[in-house]
């Protein structure tokens, strides 16, 4: 049964190349496969790693060789650092596109993290690994890919790297400023999925354009103007928590020649241009003072085919504020996980790729625990806590698709 469940998963790591050319004492894929167990059973260090090991050394020696009992935290510390981050992604890659076929109406958002206390000296706190990641929303909410920058800045280069391993055919791909760019849209459109990008002042012409346009379009719709309201749409959506109510109202227009036939055309496949106007109410202020904050963004989504008519232009506006709000989820469902539940941000390991391929196994072992039915009560933090104290448990988490 051991055996059973830990061979499909580990064949997608099948490829990935052991780093070590001499003094091999301990099978490679027995180092894989402790790693992923073990920080499944909440280990979130090596020490932990081998303590955990250590503990079920009888139970892992049933289906693992473990010719040199179990291996050392340097061990394993050298071991990930060694390890070619490109080609664990790939074996990455290739397993969640396994688990997530390509499908209409997937969202898939991208964004960059920090590890903080991953810097090489404390008094320059230089170094510290910055990974983009890319998250599928929706009924999947798991990782579907990550890679490795200098810092923020290099952003703009990895996520066109980032797209190249991703199937995003039929997705909504959204992604902050940083990734407003005309090749990365292009990259988009070509693998056959929609862009939603955020527009602020790194793209100064395209922000005052868009701007401008949302502006009058507003406007218009308000006023009634002939015309406004087949081809500027509005949803409109309240919530409230933490002491504050928020309301937000998104405009969409399609009339994206009025951007200018020279900036909208290095758009690939531009087909609308939206605003995000957010007002919040702190309850707790008896001045009652209110904060509006207003958001532009760029989409190649187009309205529904063959669609015409207000409610035709509303609908495709709700879509486009369900995908933006939806971008939160990589802060929300992977980002905020990661520090609460794996400690991610407080992690030290630095050396060579040790960082980077910790930080993948964590995006694994999330992905494994993705809310099953019946868990979505569940903690992240108390399914590994149940891992650890269930066998059974977590072996139903290793068969999982």
């Amino acid at each position: 049964m051991d055996a059973e469940a830990t061979a499909p998963f580990l064949r997608h790591f099948a490829g990935l190349p052991d780093p070590r050319r001499h003094n091999v004492r301990h099978v490679f894929g027995d180092i894989l496969t402790i790693a992923v167990l073990a920080v499944l059973c909440r280990s979130d260090d090596w020490a932990d790693v081998v303590l955990w090991a250590q503990v079920q050394h009888e139970w892992l020696a049933t289906f693992l060789a473990l010719p040199n009992g179990i291996p050392s935290a340097d061990t394993f510390r050298r071991v990930f650092a060694r390890i070619d981050p490109g080609a664990f992604e790939r074996c990455f890659t290739a397993w969640t596109a396994a688990l997530s076929e390509a499908s209409g109406g997937r969202l898939i958002s991208i964004d960059g993290k920090t590890l903080r206390r991953s810097f090489e000296h404390a008094w320059a706190r230089l170094g510290a690994a910055h990974l983009v990641s890319a998250w599928c929303g929706g009924d999947n909410q798991m990782v579907l890919g990550q890679l490795a920058v200098a810092d923020k800045s290099n952003e703009i280069t990895a996520i066109p790297r980032l797209l190249d391993l991703l199937n995003v055919k039929g997705a909504i791909v959204t992604i902050d400023a940083m990734g407003c760019q005309t090749e990365i849209a292009a990259t988009i459109v070509g693998k056959e999925g929609d862009y939603l990008l955020a527009v602020k002042d790194n793209q100064p012409t395209l922000a005052a354009g868009v701007a401008a346009l949302m502006n009058e379009a507003v406007l218009d719709r308000a006023k009634g103007v002939a015309g406004a309201a087949e081809h500027v749409g509005y949803f409109e959506q309240a919530n409230g928590g933490h002491g504050r109510v928020e309301t937000r109202r998104v405009w969409v227009t399609d009339r994206v020649g009025g951007l200018g036939e020279d900036l909208a055309g290095r758009w690939a496949r531009l087909a609308c241009v939206a605003l995000v106007e957010s007002t919040r109410r702190d309850l707790s202020d008896p001045t009652g003072k209110v904060s509006v904050e207003r958001r532009y963004y760029i989409s190649s989504l187009p309205r529904a085919a063959g669609a015409a008519g207000v409610g035709d232009v509303d609908a495709h506006a709700r879509t486009v504020a369900e995908a933006i709000r939806g971008h939160w989820g990589v802060e929300n469902n992977l980002h905020w996980r990661l520090d609460v539940s794996f400690g991610e941000d407080q992690s030290r390991l630095r050396v060579g790729h040790g960082a980077e391929n910790f930080s993948r196994l964590r995006r694994v072992v999330l992905n494994k625990l993705r809310p099953a039915e019946g868990e979505r009560r569940q903690s992240l933090k108390g399914k590994r806590y149940r891992c650890s104290l269930s066998r059974e448990y977590l072996m139903q988490v290793l068969l999982r698709d």
